[in-house]
């Protein structure tokens, strides 16, 4: 039996327009996403995230982790991470993305939330060092939480649960015509881990 064999739904892209959001559901059986769950608290070097706003650094309760093939910089929000090293569980979920995606990627951004309390507000992946129009492959283990994207001009709005051990991908078009963000919400106290993996094209 394959490692990664699972009942993944077929991906249909769930934007109307102007960009390619394709939601695969679980790509991993429940016991292998509570394995690697598990793994990823324990063996990932997890920091509290930092971002400059009107000049003041601001630290979050959510933390992040940065991994790549090199020590790639990358600079969001104001602040600059340097990649660490790839764990062995990091390579074997970046070959399942790949394989199911089709895409290949360098690096991977990581963020664990605590609770629904915890979320991201409207944004999107278009920092310079990162690959145009490149796939961001999105991993979610945990607790379902709701997922949204707003079109930029006409404000149409999509939502959809990320399952534990699903698999998202954004590509194409996305990033320059929609925000995404994580809803904050009261009713899920569970943690969540999230895997982002990306190509970063201008080290």
């Amino acid at each position: 039996m394959n490692l990664f064999e699972s009942e993944a739904t077929a991906a249909v892209n769930l934007l109307p327009q102007d960009g390619e959001v394709y939601y695969y559901g679980p790509v991993l059986e429940a016991e292998q996403a509570h394995f690697y769950l598990q793994k990823l608290l324990d063996e990932i070097a997890w920091r509290p995230d930092e971002a400059v706003i009107f000049g003041k650094t601001i630290t979050t309760k959510r933390k992040v982790a940065w991994y790549g093939d090199q020590p790639f910089e990358y600079t969001y929000s104001k602040t600059t991470k340097r990649a660490l090293p790839w764990t062995a569980a990091l390579l074997e979920l970046k070959a399942l993305v790949e394989e199911k995606t089709e895409e290949t990627y360098n690096s991977c951004l990581l963020n664990l939330y605590h609770s629904g309390e915890e979320g991201m507000a409207w944004h999107s992946d278009g920092e310079r060092a990162l690959k145009k129009n490149g796939a961001i492959g999105s991993l979610s283990f945990g607790a379902v939480r709701k997922f949204a994207f707003k079109h930029k001009k006409n404000l149409t709005k999509v939502e959809c649960l990320l399952e534990h051990g699903s698999l998202l991908v954004m590509k194409g078009s996305t990033q320059t015509h929609w925000l995404h963000r994580l809803p904050p919400t009261k009713r899920v106290q569970a943690l969540r881990v999230n895997l982002t993996f990306r190509t970063i094209d201008k080290p």
